[in-house]
């Protein structure tokens, strides 16, 4: 268990630096209809390269050009800049402040003017940087008028672009906006159900097959942590259910089987309503793997309880 920690750790501590600097702290979303893309720079330039993440909730443009590149705020101000020592905000931009949450409703204070000089503040040694741009979001209250129509198909709301600016020169990030149809929930749910009454029901007899459930659940979730946020919770429970595969034991498989359950799957299982969600490969890798997570926990779970129940229940023979 020592190793399979130190594992998880190094891990963890080996992806922090590569972390890109965040604007301000945001918020990211776990589920949504909205599926926001980058198609491209108007002039594109070796070392500069912009794609949406957490599931469009932000942009993310990585600048390695060696010289500055300003993001330009919703009155064609300065509001970020990343340079080759950082990235650095204008504290005097509108955007600092309503692109800290994902809604956009933080208020601005009176400080605030566009047409005020740059007030530059480092937020980051990193020359990657990602923040919210609600050029790129849908913000209406409900559905938009062409899925309220149709509900059933994808449907293209808008192109939409960020202006950038590197000395003079004036380009910028281009892409679209579309609202992409729900997956059908109650299947996923379905096969979650199935799937925990099939570890159960094979882990009341046999001890091998679970323990081989428990290494593809390990196994699947760990992938699935570092596709994602590399949440340290889902390593750590990943780790722990290959650890329960490599030594089988009850109580083993009971532990791992509530960690997977509880942090790999009733925690991501917003997955299953959404039709974009926050990691890399597509949805339906996604929700494959939450359902293993949390199925297969289930099962591991209820097959650990289950039978050393039955064991503590066994009267213990005593020789006359």
């Amino acid at each position: 268990m020592r190793r399979f920690a130190l594992i998880v750790t190094a891990v963890a501590g080996a992806l922090a630096p590569a972390t890109p600097a965040f604007a301000h702290g945001g918020e990211a979303v776990t589920s949504t209809a909205y599926l926001t893309r980058v198609t491209g720079i108007s002039t594109p330039e070796k070392g500069l390269r912009v794609r949406a993440v957490e599931a469009g909730a932000r942009l993310e443009l990585s600048n390695e050009t060696g010289h500055a590149v300003e993001i330009l705020g919703y009155s064609l101000e300065p509001y970020l800049e990343i340079r080759p020592d950082g990235t650095y905000e204008n504290t005097s931009s509108p955007a600092a402040y309503l692109n800290q949450t994902l809604a956009g409703d933080t208020a601005v204070p009176a400080t605030a003017d566009p047409t005020a000089p740059p007030t530059w503040r480092r937020v980051s040694t990193e020359t990657t940087a990602r923040w919210h741009d609600q050029r790129t979001h849908w913000l209406n209250p409900g559905l938009p008028p062409q899925a309220q129509a149709d509900p059933s198909q994808n449907h293209r709301l808008r192109d939409w672009t960020v202006p950038l600016r590197a000395g003079v020169r004036i380009f910028e990030i281009r892409g679209t906006l579309d609202w992409v149809p729900p997956p059908k929930t109650w299947l996923w749910w379905l096969g979650t159900a199935l799937l925990a009454v099939a570890v159960t029901a094979l882990g009341r007899r046999f001890t091998r097959p679970i323990a081989a459930v428990a290494l593809i659940a390990g196994t699947t979730t760990f992938a699935y942590a570092l596709a994602g946020s590399i949440s340290v919770p889902l390593l750590a429970v990943g780790a722990f259910a290959i650890m329960a595969g490599l030594r089988p034991r009850l109580f083993l498989f009971a532990l791992a089987g509530a960690g997977l359950a509880v942090f790999a799957g009733i925690n991501e299982a917003g997955v299953f309503g959404a039709a974009v969600v926050p990691v890399a490969g597509p949805a339906w890798w996604a929700r494959t793997a939450v359902l293993i997570a949390l199925g297969a926990g289930l099962g591991l779970a209820a097959t650990g309880l289950l039978r050393l129940r039955k064991l503590s229940a066994t009267p213990a023979i005593v020789d006359a």
